[in-house]
């Protein structure tokens, strides 16, 4: 290997990216990170601008195949029952989450034990605590120990948020119905710096504010506008990335470790893109798993219309409240798992009457009943947001695509998707309860949307752990077991999908990660 290799070149600047780099640059390793995207340019669409709704659409479009910025791949979803969403920049996909903040839970990590079906993970809700503990230090988490979902602990530095007058209308029905609930964690802190009458603004937690300034600081190298065409392999070990600058030009970077923090498409389509006459199916994939069992959390929302006005057009990011009373498995049901409830608010003028649940009911608006069907909806509108969990089937996957390249003429990705009839039970079932709640509260009328094409923001499963290499593609700590000093940190390597919003747990597996990665760096 040359002698100019540096110690870990990571791909992916993102949530993960952002972490690890942030680690191992601390403990004195040479890291390089290599970006598709760039540094996100907030001034776009800055929330006090009058034309932010119509900004957002533009520059913050979710979706890549929309939004079709340089820094994008394109993504054949024609076979699937859900678009996936992703931000390719600086941050990656949290510079446009909605900051809502879950632990997995205990049974999350033993769903064959529990319920027959998946498979266990190689490790355990107690094994990732401390991490969870640090995630929520790093990232200056806004919340409140004791939720009765979870096992006694400590939970975030920073109380929760103020609970708005929707989420205490909310709150009031479940306690009336006797179902559980807890104000909603989120990944947003204050800000007492920037202040206004109201009180102190908050930050969002993404990782272009809370990991890369100090991961920069601390020696990591952060090469943006850098698009990864394949990890370099050489007698069994990896030698670095070739990777295609702004320029076109093809540059070679080598590193005695690479580690992928490509989310769960862009990982397994650079292992695939990496394909060798020593690994004709792509990297790490002798167990043939690279791009199976994609999990994308079958989204379901359902919002209640009231006669008041309940401030929901602004409000803090995340959610307001959330409810995992119907969260653990019930045979009496007839499906396995279940899904966590956030409440959030609907939204501006544009948002109700373009997304979600509102795309299944728009056809009152047409004509004479625009004015009045705006009226009834704006700030009078909380909706709950369910997170479904997504059990792990090998015919949803990700391949290469056929006929779709990207700017530089490397073939984008195809997913294949169907949401199974468990998980379309388990909507049919919440999106009804959730429902009742909101009627018992007042509402006058619910919107459901059972299932939420454009919802597919949570990309894991496709290059998953495990400890016996026949049945995966990493070992617990995202080695891969066909390449020993290529490693995988991103959520391609989970093994069941929870029924939460991923990033807390995502966060503390890159800490779980990149703890293994310096043990045994310094071990040797």
């Amino acid at each position: 290997m040359p002698d100019d290799k540096v110690d870990a070149i990571i791909v992916g600047a993102g949530l993960s990216g952002a972490v690890t780099a942030n680690e191992l640059a601390k403990a004195g390793l040479t890291v390089i990170c290599l970006e598709q995207g760039d540094w996100p340019e907030y001034g776009r669409s800055a929330v006090h601008r009058r034309d932010s709704e119509v900004a957002a659409e533009q520059y913050w479009q979710r979706d890549p195949n929309v939004r079709q910025d340089t820094s994008d791949y394109p993504i054949d979803d024609s076979g699937s029952d859900v678009a996936a969403l992703m931000w390719n920049g600086v941050g990656g996909s949290s510079v446009l989450y909605l900051a809502k903040w879950n632990r997995m839970t205990p049974s999350d990590f033993r769903v064959r034990s529990h319920d027959g079906v998946a498979d266990d993970w190689p490790l355990s809700y107690e094994d990732l605590e401390p991490h969870y503990l640090e995630a929520e230090r790093q990232f200056q988490i806004s919340g409140l120990a004791g939720d009765p979902a979870y096992p006694e602990g400590d939970g975030p530095p920073n109380p929760p948020l103020p609970i708005r007058a929707f989420g205490a209308r909310m709150a009031k029905a479940l306690n009336e119905l006797g179902w559980s609930w807890w104000p909603g964690a989120s990944a947003t802190f204050p800000d007492p710096e920037r202040s206004t009458k109201e009180g102190p603004e908050s930050i969002k937690a993404s990782t272009d504010v809370t990991h890369w300034p100090s991961a920069l600081n601390a020696g990591a190298e952060l090469r943006t506008n850098a698009r990864v065409r394949r990890v370099l392999v050489e007698n069994g070990e990896a030698t670095g990335c070739e990777y295609i600058d702004s320029d076109g030009n093809v540059q070679t970077l080598h590193a005695r470790s690479v580690i992928l923090c490509a989310n769960g498409i862009g990982t397994p389509r650079l292992l695939l893109l990496s394909a060798t006459d020593e690994y004709p199916d792509g990297l790490a994939n002798s167990s043939g798993l690279v791009g199976k069992r994609l999990m994308l959390h079958p989204f379901g929302a359902v919002a209640g219309l009231f006669d008041d006005d309940l401030d929901t057009a602004v409000s803090p990011l995340g959610q307001q409240i959330q409810s995992m009373h119907f969260y653990e498995t019930d045979a009496s049901r007839g499906f396995v798992r279940g899904a966590k409830w956030g409440l959030q608010p609907t939204g501006g003028p544009l948002a109700v009457t373009r997304s979600y649940p509102w795309e299944v009911a728009n056809e009152v608006m047409y004509c004479e009943n625009f004015h009045e069907t705006l009226k009834a909806r704006f700030n009078r509108a909380p909706m709950w947001t369910l997170v479904a969990e997504d059990l792990p089937v090998d015919t949803n996957r990700v391949t290469l695509s056929d006929t779709l390249v990207d700017g530089d003429g490397l073939p984008g990705a195809k997913i294949e998707y169907v949401a199974d009839a468990n998980s379309r039970a388990l909507l049919k079932f919440h999106t009804e309860k959730a429902a009742e709640s909101l009627i018992a509260a007042g509402a006058v009328e619910t919107v459901v949307a059972p299932l939420v094409r454009s919802s597919g923001w949570h990309l894991m499963g496709t290059a998953v752990m495990g400890d016996d290499p026949a049945n995966s593609v990493t070992d617990r700590y995202g080695t891969t077991h066909d390449v020993k000093n290529l490693h995988i940190f991103d959520s391609s390597t989970w093994v069941t999908s929870g029924g939460v919003n991923p990033v807390a747990t995502q966060a503390a597996l890159a800490l779980w990660s990149s703890t293994h990665f310096l043990e045994e760096w310094y071990a040797r």
